[in-house]
């Protein structure tokens, strides 16, 4: 472990932009999460990066990376856009957090996203996050039916805050949280006969809560036309449909937002990430003017849902100028012809190695998932239970060969670590898409055992459980 650098003394934002990456690591050691950083050494994805600007980031010895991450499409616009950032400028001399006033600022992007977003949807509600709209989606949705179930799809991810955890599919991020918020029933995403089961048996559910392709459980794309069933199935039992486009929304998977593919407006949609141009946080949830009248209609409701920091003057300035850029630079067309383009050349890879099992998505929303290894000296050298930590991160180990050798940022999907996900800024060249899929296919074929690989992330596993 890194010997401690603390003196007693508060650090400046002068001196801790000055730190040494040694100090960097002790202290996020120390004061924010020490196995954090062990993961992170592990896979070999512990870069201290200094600058950032478009799709490239620079670490401290000016090595350049291409970001194929995109912050988990939170910026779309790439990192650091200027005028996303000349914007803000103009609005600085405005109160930022005023409770007991109307600004302009918020009310001209609730109007954009009722423009923006599909049908008749129309009232906006701000806070910061995706967990925190969806925590809204799903209150709404309460009050305004009178009824308490929710109905959710086995690998999702809509949050991690209780509420939003409660209607995630995968046991590992609710084992240690319970008891969750009752009455949540999961069903298995992309099936109608399971939906339509599931409204049938209970006459007390206030929503199905649904993202149109699952990010976290490893960019799953549901059959052509389930959107649309799901759309008349709710309808037809007097439940809403919360549509969660948290990480597809804003052109991600070549549309604004990803239901409008099959034409399906929802009754409550969430958005975040990318909303603020990578430059503010800030999360929203649009509701129809029928579901948002039922539930806070009225003087004495339309304060129970609030934020302190909800569409505030810079977030909400942010937002306006990335939709502005976004429709400007035609953003969401171009997302859909890259894609496809990105697509066809990972499926010839997919067509050439049998490591690369699968390629799926949509627009720049890619998932590659890669097949188990299996390697007998591993198991004898590694418990069960690391041994199976290790299987678990081969999309890990293939990232960290990217970062390392290619200097290429990806990362694994939360709900399936065997998934990379591929979601760059829509701004990516189709020359970094080229370099992307020309480092892959060397990674494929110098390791196509992931022998070598496997063997120098054991090693590493050692050295990290060892220390801890």
């Amino acid at each position: 472990m890194e010997e401690a650098v603390s003196s007693g003394k508060m650090i400046t934002i002068e001196a801790a932009l000055k730190m040494p990456a040694t100090d960097v690591a002790y202290n996020y050691r120390e004061y924010i999460n020490p196995y954090f950083v062990s993961l992170l050494k592990l896979l070999g994805l512990n870069q201290q990066f200094i600058r950032a600007e478009g799709t490239k980031l620079w670490d401290i010895d000016n090595v350049s990376y291409t970001d194929f991450l995109g912050a988990y499409g939170a910026i779309n616009l790439g990192h650091n856009h200027k005028g996303v950032i000349n914007k803000l400028t103009k609005v600085f001399h405005l109160p930022n957090l005023l409770q007991t006033a109307i600004h302009p600022l918020s009310a001209a992007l609730a109007q954009n996203l009722s423009i923006l977003t599909p049908g008749d949807l129309k009232y906006s509600f701000f806070c910061n996050s995706g967990a925190e709209a969806v925590e809204g989606a799903l209150k709404l949705a309460k009050i305004a039916t009178g009824k308490s179930r929710i109905v959710y799809c086995r690998g999702s991810f809509h949050g991690k805050s209780l509420g939003a955890l409660s209607i995630t599919g995968r046991d590992k991020y609710k084992k240690y949280f319970g008891p969750m918020v009752p009455m949540a029933e999961e069903i298995s995403f992309g099936s109608i006969d399971e939906l339509t089961a599931v409204l049938k048996k209970y006459n007390d559910i206030a929503a199905f809560i649904l993202e149109p392709i699952q990010g976290e459980g490893g960019i799953i794309v549901p059959p052509q036309g389930y959107l649309r069933d799901v759309r008349e199935a709710c309808s037809k039992h007097q439940v809403l449909l919360i549509m969660d486009e948290v990480q597809t929304g804003f052109g991600r998977t070549g549309r604004w937002f990803a239901c409008q593919e099959e034409n399906v407006v929802p009754d409550i949609m969430c958005m975040a990430k990318s909303l603020g141009g990578g430059i503010m946080p800030i999360g929203a949830y649009i509701a129809t003017e029928a579901v948002w009248r039922k539930g806070y209609g009225s003087i004495d409701k339309c304060l129970l849902h609030t934020s302190t920091f909800g569409g505030n003057t810079f977030a909400a300035a942010a937002a306006l100028a990335t939709l502005e850029i976004m429709q400007q630079e035609e953003l969401p067309e171009k997302a859909h012809e890259k894609g496809a383009y990105f697509f066809a050349k990972l499926k010839t890879l997919q067509e050439k190695y049998p490591l690369l099992k699968e390629v799926r998505g949509k627009g720049l929303m890619i998932g590659l998932e890669f097949a188990e290894v299996k390697n007998p000296i591993i198991q004898r050298v590694l418990s069960n239970s690391n041994s199976e930590t290790l299987n678990e991160y081969i999309g890990g180990m293939i990232a960290s060969e990217l970062a390392n050798g290619y200097q290429i940022i990806t990362a694994y999907t939360l709900n399936n670590p065997n998934v990379i996900r591929v979601e760059p800024p829509l701004i990516i060249s189709y020359e970094e898409i080229d370099y992307f899929v020309g480092s892959l296919e060397k990674i494929l074929v110098k390791k196509l055992s992931l022998s070598g690989m496997v063997m120098s992330t054991t090693k590493n596993l050692l050295k990290v459980l060892h220390k801890n």
